[in-house]
């Protein structure tokens, strides 16, 4: 009998408040924004930079670690010298890095 009189019992208050219920979402969406998806727009803005200064006669890297050094450009592709007359085609985006600007950055700290 008493099971039934809790079962009848008045409700709570009411629940949380709903604000407080989205907080913990709101609060990892910041921390993942500021973690994650920031960085990566500047890293691909910076490679996006990196693409667009590229000029004949750079030595560079493609992500495959293949070194060469630029021979021709094109619109989406990138024609390396990889050793004496042997060239390859290369997509655009897969150049990770520019290596002529270290080799002068660390001749100069040498002296």
């Amino acid at each position: 009998m008493s099971d039934i009189a809790f079962a009848q019992a008045a409700p709570g208050l009411g629940g949380p408040n709903s604000m407080m219920t989205l907080l913990p979402f709101i609060l990892i969406f910041v921390i993942m924004y500021f973690m994650v998806i920031r960085p990566q727009q500047k890293k691909t803005k910076e490679h996006q930079e990196l693409l667009n200064k590229l000029k004949k006669n750079d030595e560079v890297m493609t992500s495959g670690g293949i070194y060469g050094k630029v021979v021709a450009l094109a619109e989406n592709v990138v024609t390396l010298e990889v050793a004496p007359n042997v060239r390859i085609r290369v997509h655009r985006p897969q150049i990770s890095a520019v290596v002529t600007g270290e080799k002068s950055s660390s001749k100069e700290a040498k002296e």
